[in-house]
């Protein structure tokens, strides 16, 4: 059965589209001629044909759809027509055995409807690809939003997926299934992430380690710890060691030879032999400790300067590999201890007899080595991966990957483990629907041999020339015709084809009763008990009164069929623009007010050329002659249409009801309004019922304004004002002139409760 139907993009239909929902066994829609009803039963005929449009089936599962319209007549009418084969008089027990084979193939049907509810799902019920689906998109944001943590620091890892969820999730699977990479820390992911992705990527130069052998060597000197002294044989040895002042008498030295024979001191005259015991003190071992000071002097202080200027040199430099701020601190400390050191080395100078410890550097040397050895290997790293860049990239994004899965594991473990349940259930379910679905056909497939070897074309034939007779159409009738007479001809009585003289009327309706029986049959041997879905659209269009009644009375028995239990009839559709025929089709008496279970209403309407679809929760026909007045009082009326609507009440109300003289009501008016009432009468006059009829004047917003005042006058001019005013509900009325001037529908009511 059809559950919803979407009309997009066709005929007068817009891109968006009207949707037909919650529909039921039984739809009723009206509707003018022109305003789409004929699109919606093509759209059900041939969907493949409207792209744009959708059918929802119930279950998912298409039926055979029969549809009488404009298209199947044309189709359809012609010298010869397909045979219709329907089951015949035969053995019962053939026909119990047709019977069962169709309840076969009902319970293999329901049996598939079901597993097909348990896999697809219905209604709010997910079904099992509904929970995979579900369980595909949880994974897709979980796994987004991992990438949405780690996307800043890993975007070239993340290449080629970066913009898509599925597309993530599909690689964070894909590798949950094959990654083998060993797991690092993040922030070790990230710091060679910097690295190894970034663009333009070059080697780096290694740093060259100051060498501090010479400061070690210089400051581990023996001369530092060595008194520094004259000799101790001298006489006037005694009073220097005893005084110890052995660096001042040094010193003062100079002072002497400048003030013999006198005492730079004490000014007295000294002894001749004086600066020779002096001289005689500081000997050549003196001299040469002395010079030795001098020497360490100088080396310790260019070996420092060398040095820090090494450090100043890498500092300068720079490199990704050495900590800047560490370097400095280092070069502050080397400074300093150097600088102490040149202190104790300056004093032991200048006093060559004091013992000098110098500050230890081993192990502050050793920390700088230390340093910039481990920023070398680092560059070393780093050069390496630079030579082989696609390995160490291809690692790098392997291990990137590797930890995101260590990150979601408990996430990955659960959508594991329900997937792998559900698809073991989708696994069994489809395994069943493919068993099922071959025993389908085989029992279509017995149902439609035992069918071919009892239907006959000629049981049609025989019952629509009897309805044919009993109707008054005696000048022609259906004969079988053919080589294995499988075809219908429709001739006259003496044999010749007739199909080029029936009168329209007469092809409508021996197309309709060719359609009718095609319900309950089948073009082919076979195919005669598959359900289906019956689409009449207009089926009264250029029939009298009289086959109105017939043709909806075979449609009430296709309603009927269609609640019989195993009916073939699933649903039926009735489009008409007819309302005499519409309210005879949807006669009801078990209706008392609103819809019944099994039915709906519809109204399709055309509003500046675009069609609009329109649901009731009651029969919204009531009256034609009232339904014509709705439509006046429709604010939202459509001008194609609204000048036809008002010649139709004109005809019901003067002409078929009041026998009144329209040349008389034409001379009340004069001038533009004079030629506005002729034409209105002159349509009357014409009988035309089209939609569409030859309009003298554009059907713009003020031609349709003065129409309406004209329509209104008349009422005005013939003594029928509270007549119109009742209808248009825009003045009260007292009940008893009601009563005289109310109007129904030509048409008997039949009791019908149209509410």
């Amino acid at each position: 059965m059809i559950e919803g139907l979407k009309i997009a993009g066709c005929a007068s239909y817009s891109a968006e589209g009207q949707n037909l929902t919650e529909l039921r066994k039984i739809n009723f829609i009206y509707g003018a001629n022109g305003s789409g009803k004929t699109s919606i039963s093509r759209v059900i005929a041939a969907p493949a044909d409207h792209p744009a449009c959708a059918i929802r089936w119930a279950n998912q599962r298409p039926l055979e759809c029969l549809v009488y319209n404009a298209d199947f007549v044309e189709r359809n009418f012609r010298s010869s027509l397909p045979g219709i084969f329907t089951l015949g008089e035969h053995d019962a027990a053939v026909l119990n055995q047709i019977e069962q084979a169709r309840k076969d193939v009902a319970d293999i049907e329901r049996d598939i409807s079901a597993r097909d509810i348990v896999l697809n799902g219905k209604d709010d019920a997910p079904g099992k690809l509904g929970e995979r689906a579900a369980l595909r998109e949880n994974i897709e944001n979980e796994c987004w939003k991992l990438k949405n943590r780690h996307d800043a620091d890993f975007q070239s890892a993340f290449a080629g997926v970066r913009g898509s969820k599925a597309s993530f999730c599909d690689k964070i699977l894909s590798e949950w299934a094959s990654n083998q990479a060993a797991i690092h820390p993040l922030e070790d992911l990230k710091k060679r992430a910097a690295v190894i992705f970034e663009k333009g990527l070059t080697r780096e130069s290694a740093v060259r380690v100051p060498d501090s052998a010479e400061l070690t060597r210089l400051e581990a000197l023996p001369i530092l710890a060595k008194r520094v002294v004259g000799q101790g044989d001298v006489n006037i040895a005694g009073l220097i060691d005893r005084l110890g002042n052995s660096d001042w008498v040094k010193q003062g030295i100079g002072y002497f030879a400048q003030s013999t024979p006198q005492c730079p001191f004490c000014q007295q005259d000294v002894e001749a032999d004086l600066a020779k015991r002096i001289g005689d003190y500081f000997d050549e071992a003196y001299d040469r400790d002395i010079a030795d000071i001098g020497r360490l002097v100088a080396g310790y202080e260019a070996a420092g300067a060398a040095y820090l200027q090494s450090l100043a040199d890498i500092s300068q430099a720079g490199s990704r590999y050495i900590d800047a701020d560490e370097l400095t601190r280092l070069i502050e400390r080397v400074t300093a201890r150097l600088a102490l050191n040149g202190q104790h080395i300056a004093r032991k100078q200048k006093e060559p007899s004091a013992v000098v410890t110098l500050e230890d550097n081993t192990e502050l040397f050793a920390e700088v080595r230390d340093f910039l050895t481990a920023a070398n290997a680092a560059v070393a790293e780093h050069n390496g991966a630079v030579d082989d860049i696609g390995n160490q990239r291809a690692n790098l994004t392997a291990e990137i990957w590797k930890y995101l899965l260590e990150e979601a594991k408990g996430v990955l473990d659960a959508y594991h483990t329900s997937k792998t349940a559900v698809d073991a259930a989708i696994s069994g379910i489809e395994s069943d629907l493919t068993t099922k679905r071959g025993d389908l056909t085989t029992a279509q497939q017995t149902l439609s041999d035992l069918e071919k070897g009892i239907t006959s074309v000629q049981p049609t034939v025989n019952e629509i020339n009897a309805l044919l007779a009993s109707f008054g159409f005696r000048g022609f009738k259906l004969a079988t015709a053919g080589d294995q007479g499988n075809l219908y001809e429709i001739v006259r009585l003496d044999g010749s084809n007739a199909v080029r003289s029936l009168s329209e009327g007469e092809r409508t309706f021996v197309t309709f009763l060719y359609f009718y029986h095609l319900i309950r049959g089948s073009v082919s041997e076979s195919g005669i008990t598959s359900n289906r879905v019956i689409v009449f659209d207009d089926p009264v269009s250029s029939l009298d009164s009289d086959i109105l009644f017939i043709v909806s009375s075979l449609i009430k028995r296709v309603f009927e069929l269609s609640h019989a239990q195993n009916s073939l009839i699933r649903q039926v559709f009735v489009f008409t623009h007819n309302i005499y025929f519409h309210k005879e089709v949807s006669f009801d008496p078990d209706r008392k007010r609103g819809l019944r279970a099994h039915e709906t209403f519809w109204i399709v309407k055309k509003i500046d050329d675009v069609s609009t679809l329109e649901s009731f929760d009651h029969n919204p026909i009531r009256t034609s002659y009232e339904l014509l007045w709705s439509e006046v009082r429709n604010e939202n009326r459509s001008n194609l249409t609204i000048q036809n609507t008002l010649r139709r009440i004109l005809e019901n109300y003067f002409k078929i009801l009041g026998n009144m003289d329209k040349d008389k009501i034409i001379e009340r008016f004069e001038g533009r309004e004079k030629v506005i009432c002729a034409s209105l009468f002159s349509w009357v006059n014409d009988g035309s019922h089209s939609t569409h009829d030859d309009l003298y004047v554009s059907s713009d917003a003020t031609t349709v304004g003065a129409y309406l005042g004209v329509f209104r006058r008349i009422f005005e001019e013939t003594g029928h004002t509270q007549h119109y005013h009742m209808m248009m509900g825009t003045e009260a009325v007292p009940t008893a002139d009601v009563a005289q001037m109310e109007i129904t529908s030509p048409m008997p009511d039949n009791g019908q409760d149209a509410a």
